[in-house]
C-alpha cells in the first residue's frame, strides 16, 4: 500500500490537471495555427520550438536544481504554464509565437517531456519507501496517461462550442488555451500547498555538482534510453496509422477505435508492471516484459491478414509500456538522494531528441516500401537495448531489491 502522504497527493493531482491540459493542446494547436493563417512550414516550425525549447529548459531545470527548492521551481513552472496559455491565445504574430513556443510549456505531444518532469519525480521518490517506490510511479504514469486521454477528448469541445454560439472557431480555440492557463494556475495552487518541510532533500549536503558520484550511470542509462527512443520513433503513432491505412485500407474511425485500446492497455500495464518488478526486480521487468513486445511488433508486417496485425499491436502494447514506471523508479532508486532531479532530466531529455530524430527515416522507408520495414527495425533496435540494459545493469540492485537478496 503507498502512503497517502499529503505531498504524494498533491504531486499527483497536479500531474493529472497537468496531463489534461496537455492531452488538450496536442490536438488543438495545428488547428489553431491554420485558424491563424500560418500554414504548415509555420506550423512545423512552431512545434519544433516546442520540442526543442521543452528540452533545454528541462535540461537546465534538472541540471540546477540542486540550487534551489523543488517547491519554489514547481510554482514557477505552473507560472510559466499560465503565462504560455495567455501568450498563445492573445498573440497572432508568427514570431511572438514561436518565441513563447520556445520558453513556455506547450508539448505538441500528449507524453511528459517537460520542465515538471524531473522536479516532480525527485519529490515522488523522496516522500516513498523503496519498497513502494515503483507503485507510485505506476499511478503516475497511468494518471498522465488516462488525464491526457481526457483532455483529447476535451479538444472536440471548441468545435462544438462554436457551432453552438456562433462565436467562429478562432475565439473557441482561443478560450480552450486559457482553459491550459487556468490548469497551470490550479496546478500552481497545488503547489503552493506543498509542505516546506520537503523544498529540499538535504540543504547541508546538496553537491556542488548536479551530478557527482551518480555521473556515470546516468550517462550510461541516459545512452540506452536514447537508443530506445530513437526506435520507438519509428513507430510513432501517426506513422503507423498511415502503415496501417495503406496495407490494409483501415478507416479513420477503425484506426481511432484500435489506438484506443492500445492506449487503454498502455495505461493499465503500468499496475501490472509494479506487481512484477515487485517480484523479479526492475530491470529484469523493464527487459523481459519489453523483449516479447519487441517480438510481436517485428511481426506485424508480416501479418496476412487485419486481424492478425491488431492482435499482434495489442499484445505490444499490452507489453511495452512497463518499462515507463520501472524505468522512472530505477533511476531514482540507484543514483544519489540529492542527485535525482538532474538524473530525470539527463536521462528523459535525451530520449526526446533521439525520437525526434528517427520519424523522418521511418518516413523514407514507408515511401520507399509499403512492407513495414520501420516496424521490423524499431523491434531489432529495441531488442538491442533490452539485451545492452540487461548485460550493463543487472548486477546494480535498488535498495529493496538488495535488501530482499540479503535477507531472503
Amino acid at each position: 500500500m503507498i502512503p497517502r502522504a499529503p505531498e504524494t497527493r498533491l504531486l499527483l493531482a497536479a500531474r493529472g490537471l497537468r496531463a489534461v491540459g496537455d492531452g488538450l493542446v496536442s490536438l488543438l494547436l495545428p488547428v489553431y495555427l491554420l485558424e491563424l493563417g500560418h500554414g504548415p512550414l509555420e506550423t512545423g516550425v512552431i512545434a519544433t520550438a516546442t520540442l526543442a525549447g521543452s528540452a533545454v529548459l528541462t535540461l537546465l531545470v534538472g541540471l540546477y536544481a540542486h540550487l534551489a527548492s523543488g517547491r519554489t521551481l514547481l510554482i514557477g513552472a505552473a507560472l510559466l504554464m499560465m503565462l504560455t496559455g495567455i501568450a498563445f491565445a492573445v498573440f497572432d504574430d508568427f514570431w511572438p509565437l514561436v518565441l513563447v513556443a520556445f520558453v513556455g510549456t506547450l508539448n505538441p505531444s500528449s507524453g511528459d517531456v517537460s520542465v515538471f518532469l524531473p522536479l516532480e519525480q525527485a519529490q515522488l521518490a523522496r516522500g516513498v519507501s523503496d519498497r513502494d517506490r515503483t507503485r507510485l510511479f505506476a499511478r503516475y504514469s497511468f494518471i498522465g496517461s488516462i488525464m491526457a486521454a481526457v483532455g483529447a477528448l476535451g479538444a472536440a469541445l471548441p468545435e462544438v462550442a462554436a457551432q453552438v454560439w456562433g462565436t467562429g472557431l478562432k475565439p473557441a480555440l482561443q478560450a480552450a488555451f486559457l482553459v491550459y492557463a487556468f490548469l497551470g494556475g490550479l496546478a500552481l495552487l497545488l503547489y503552493r500547498c506543498l509542505p516546506r518541510a520537503v523544498e529540499t532533500a538535504d540543504p547541508d549536503r546538496a553537491p556542488v555538482k548536479p551530478l557527482g558520484r551518480s555521473r556515470r550511470i546516468v550517462l550510461t542509462l541516459a545512452a540506452l534510453f536514447s537508443l530506445d527512443a530513437f526506435a520507438g520513433g519509428l513507430v510513432v503513432q501517426s506513422l503507423l496509422a498511415l502503415w496501417l491505412f495503406e496495407r490494409f485500407g483501415l478507416s479513420l474511425a477503425a484506426a481511432g477505435a484500435i489506438f484506443f485500446w492500445t492506449g487503454l492497455l498502455s495505461a493499465l500495464s503500468y499496475f501490472a508492471a509494479a506487481w512484477i518488478a515487485d517480484r523479479i526486480g526492475l530491470i529484469n521487468t523493464m527487459v523481459f516484459t519489453h523483449l516479447p513486445s519487441n517480438l510481436c511488433l517485428a511481426l506485424v508486417p508480416f501479418a496476412p491478414s487485419l486481424s492478425l496485425a491488431i492482435v499482434l499491436l495489442l499484445l505490444r502494447s499490452a507489453l511495452s509500456q512497463m518499462d515507463v514506471p520501472t524505468r522512472t523508479s530505477y533511476v531514482m532508486a540507484v543514483v544519489a538522494p540529492e542527485e535525482r532531479a538532474a538524473a530525470a532530466s539527463v536521462t528523459s531529455v535525451p530520449r526526446s531528441l533521439a525520437a525526434a530524430a528517427s520519424p523522418a527515416l521511418a518516413g523514407a522507408l514507408l515511401a520507399a516500401s509499403g512492407f513495414g520495414w520501420p516496424l521490423v527495425l524499431a523491434g531489432g533496435l529495441k531488442a538491442v537495448y533490452d539485451l545492452l540494459l540487461l548485460m550493463r545493469f543487472r548486477n546494480l540492485r535498488p535498495p529493496e531489491e538488495t535488501a530482499r537478496h540479503a535477507h531472503p
